[in-house]
């Protein structure tokens, strides 16, 4: 319904009014003349309650209908004939001229024109409005007696409807069809324009001429969709102003930056939401909104992404504030694919990059050799060191890559999970790409580098923050166990050798994965520091003992031992001691620590009956004290020199031998061999250790070079001078380095072995439960229990089930529509 006046009580007539007869014409010529005093602003002098009663006195005898009827024709000759022709004065040749698309006129000219025109329409209605309000008082009765009992509209509504046929819907001109409606629409679409031009408009003006087309129906139904706001005007600025973005869309993308585009585009979404509140009306809002979003945003998505200055311009150059831009703007039309898909490339992009800078550093040439240093064994031992950094820093380069995501996920993708997802898994693409097959060992080797001297002198928080990085980068790793395996390896170095800053952030560690990777991953690994602990205790156990023994032999040899069990500890890691056929060699020790060596083995045999041990010599290491010449001092006297000397349990056996020599004596190589029994490989790592590095040649060697030959010669160096009074000799290539080809292959053919019996006891655990299963269902359900700790190729699962009927695990079901197995008990 119109909306207007309010509900007011009618007043009851006086008595004696009720003649027998009343003069409808006469009583009609006196209501008519009064309601044009007051459509000419001139009723200052008229009795409203004599208008009132004459009208009464009309409906009461039954007239209600003719009086009805002769107020609308009043009403649309008032219109016809005075206010249309008040409305055609304002057509001016500038308004005229805009709307027919004709041009040749200002902005400022087509504005004050247009301002003109709504003034005067708004005034038109504003004074029908007025003139109508009091008309319907004077004709309370006739709306509450003869309407309602005839089913008929108010007059006040009646009016309103005469004023939009009447009116809005005549035409401008005897030669065109558009409507005084249809002029108004566009008036109103072009002072719009000029405010999107920055243009100042008088919003009030306009907000006054769109209540009235809210108030005003298309038809008679008063249907809410059927406003004359609906249907005429909305319509057109919707398509306007799609066409509007359109263009200017295909301007700002070929003349601006993706940053540019995007904070205009959030500009104009701002513009168009307050225009809906302070020019047009707010139901508008959602609807234009998304005309602004479908024009500017949804159909220019795949091209803002891939501009110069798009998504990878900003990732690049870290702009965050235009990244959260145009997140903001794919959230409005709920298509992120695009932005997430420019991300996940990226991502893989620069990830492949800092794979093929870490294959291309490790590759290199290794730098020149230093004087001294010849052979082919330098050389190879500098390219291990230069791929064990280019492994470091490869693992530091996706940490800032990391970094670098996570902040753009947290400051500019507001935390969107959905985003959080694409960057976990564009990271494990790159991370395990096929072409990249060294992701676990380097990790572990960060680790390992962290854990011998990465952490030492930091807090609390920072090691726990170099911890949850790395676990970081385990989660991206497909395969867990081959990392196990390294991690193992590493760990058993740093253990062993006592290369870690801290037991504590080592168990920590631990814990980490346990709770990242589950109970079986770290089962091992904390079996390793189990091991650890019992030979502390033995070796306290077996001191107190030999105290025990009598009186302490100031000559007595003071032994640590370190008990491993085999199954725990992946001792090829340290060197295997074995010969070149793969038989584990055993080493001659010197009498006195064979003595002491069967002494901890009839000691370690009364506690654990039924136990082997078996000694590792290329894992242990010893304190000697060495004592040279004597030489002259500064004052005439003369001084002995006496170093300790910490060396591996190999070097320790050579040296003694030269216990035994006169000053100018010597040994060969193949001498030192045969009374040792050390593997070559061993052998020939210590001798370079003791005669060729520049720092700790206890042992002189004819010829000098870096490699040693079974001929060379080797001499005790009486002439040695160290700075330290303690010193400590490494073993050539002792460290943790990046495997070598070989110790690669070998490594990945010991963990496909293991995968091997992994897989083989995932399908049998499948099978015990589900008792017969199609071949399909089974390989599905083994990769599914086996994605937490590698993703097993279908053709070994083929082949490991093949295994399984050939030992009468599984049979073939041979009746089956499909390549079923069943279980044997």
């Amino acid at each position: 319904m119109i909306a207007g006046r309010g509900r007011q009580r009618i007043r009851p007539p006086r008595r004696g009014l009720h003649g027998d007869d009343i003069d409808f014409e006469n009583t009609w010529g006196t209501i008519a003349s009064a309601f044009r005093e007051i459509h000419t602003k001139n009723a200052s002098r008229l009795s409203y309650e004599e208008l009132y009663r004459h009208a009464y006195r009309i409906v009461l005898k039954k007239k209600g209908d003719e009086l009805y009827k002769r107020v609308k024709e009043f009403e649309h000759e008032w219109l016809s004939n005075e206010v249309r022709s008040s409305i055609q004065a304002l057509f001016s040749p500038n308004l005229l001229a805009n709307s027919q698309g004709l041009g040749g006129t200002t902005t400022n000219e087509r504005r004050v024109a247009g301002e003109r025109f709504l003034r005067g329409l708004k005034q038109a209605w504003g004074d029908h409005q007025v003139c109508m309000s009091m008309l319907a008082d004077v004709l309370m009765y006739m709306d509450r007696v003869y309407c309602q009992d005839h089913r008929r509209v108010s007059i006040y509504t009646a009016a309103m409807v005469l004023f939009r046929d009447d009116i809005l819907n005549s035409p401008t001109s005897d030669i065109e069809d558009r409507t005084v409606l249809g002029l108004l629409t566009q008036v109103i679409l072009d002072q719009i324009q000029m405010e999107r031009d920055g243009d100042v408009i008088d919003k009030h003006l306009i907000k006054s001429c769109v209540y009235m087309l809210e108030g005003l129906h298309v038809d008679e139904m008063d249907a809410e969709n059927q406003r004359l706001y609906n249907v005429s005007f909305e319509h057109d600025y919707l398509e306007t102003s799609r066409e509007f973005y359109r263009q200017e869309s295909e301007l700002l993308l070929r003349d601006s930056d993706a940053g540019a585009y995007c904070k205009h585009v959030r500009k104009r979404i701002h513009e168009e939401e307050e225009r809906c509140r302070s020019t047009l009306l707010e139901s508008t809002a959602p609807r234009i909104q998304k005309v602004v979003e479908d024009e500017l945003i949804k159909n220019r998505i795949h091209e803002l992404v891939e501009m110069e200055s798009g998504v990878q311009f900003m990732i690049d150059n870290d702009r965050l504030d235009e990244l959260n831009l145009i997140f903001d703007l794919y959230s409005r039309v709920d298509d992120k694919w695009e932005l997430t898909r420019a991300i996940q490339k990226r991502i893989v992009d620069m990830g492949t990059d800092v794979n093929s800078a870490a294959i291309a550093a490790s590759q290199a040439p290794p730098p020149a050799a230093e004087s001294g240093e010849k052979g082919k064994g330098a050389v190879q031992e500098r390219s291990l060191n230069q791929q064990t950094a280019a492994a470091i820093k490869w693992v530091e380069d996706v940490l800032q890559l990391k970094d670098k995501f996570d902040t753009i996920w947290r400051v500019s993708f507001m935390e969107d999970q959905p985003l959080q997802t694409a960057l976990t898994r564009s990271f494990a693409d790159f991370i395990n790409s096929p072409t990249f097959p060294r992701s676990s060992e380097y990790i572990s080797l960060f680790i390992d580098e962290n854990m011998k001297k990465g952490i030492k002198g930091k807090t609390e928080a920072e090691v726990d923050q170099v911890l949850d990085k790395a676990i970081v980068l385990l989660r991206y790793i497909q395969d867990k166990d081959l990392f196990e395996r390294y991690y193992k390896k590493h760990l058993c170095r740093r253990l062993l050798m006592n290369k870690s800053v801290s037991s504590d952030v080592e168990k920590h560690m631990i814990s980490k994965m346990k709770i990242e990777l589950g109970n079986n991953f770290t089962l091992k690994l904390e079996a390793m520091f189990k091991d650890m602990t019992i030979s502390e205790e033995l070796t306290a156990g077996f001191r107190r003992h030999v105290e025990g023994l009598g009186d302490k032999d100031p000559k007595r040899i003071e032994l640590a031992i370190n008990v491993l069990t085999s199954m725990t500890w992946p001792l090829e890691s340290m060197g295997s001691g074995d010969d070149e056929e793969g038989r584990r060699t055993r080493c001659n020790f010197p009498t006195a620590i064979e003595r002491i060596k069967r002494g901890f083995e009839k000691y370690y045999n009364e506690k654990h009956s039924g136990r082997q041990l078996t000694w590792l010599p290329n894992m242990g290491s010893a304190d000697i004290k060495a004592t040279f010449p004597k030489v002259p001092q500064k004052d005439g006297s003369t001084k002995e020199r006496r170093h300790d000397l910490n060396v591996s349990t190999y070097g320790m056996i050579i040296l003694l031998l030269f216990n035994e020599l006169l000053a100018d004596q010597f040994l060969t190589f193949e001498e030192i061999q045969a009374q040792t029994n050390i593997p070559d490989s061993d052998l020939v790592r210590n001798l370079q250790s003791l005669a060729v590095a520049p720092k700790t040649r206890i042992l002189i060697k004819e010829p000098m070079s870096k490699e040693v030959k079974p001929t060379d010669k080797f001499y005790f160096n009486e002439g040695f001078q160290g700075k330290f009074v303690r010193i400590k000799v490494g073993v050539v290539s002792s460290g943790n380095k990046v495997e070598s080809d070989r110790e690669r292959r070998e490594t990945e053919k010991k963990n496909d072995d293991s995968r091997g019996f992994c897989i083989e006891a995932a399908v049998v655990r499948i099978m015990k439960q589900r008792k017969e299963l199609s071949h399909q269902q089974l390989v599905m359900e083994t990769l599914s229990q086996l994605v937490g700790q590698f993703k097993p190729e279908v053709h070994m699962i083929k082949k490991r089930i093949e295994s399984l009927i050939e030992r009468e695990y599984l049979e073939r079901i041979e009746e089956a529509e499909v390549d079923s197995y069943r279980y044997l008990a």
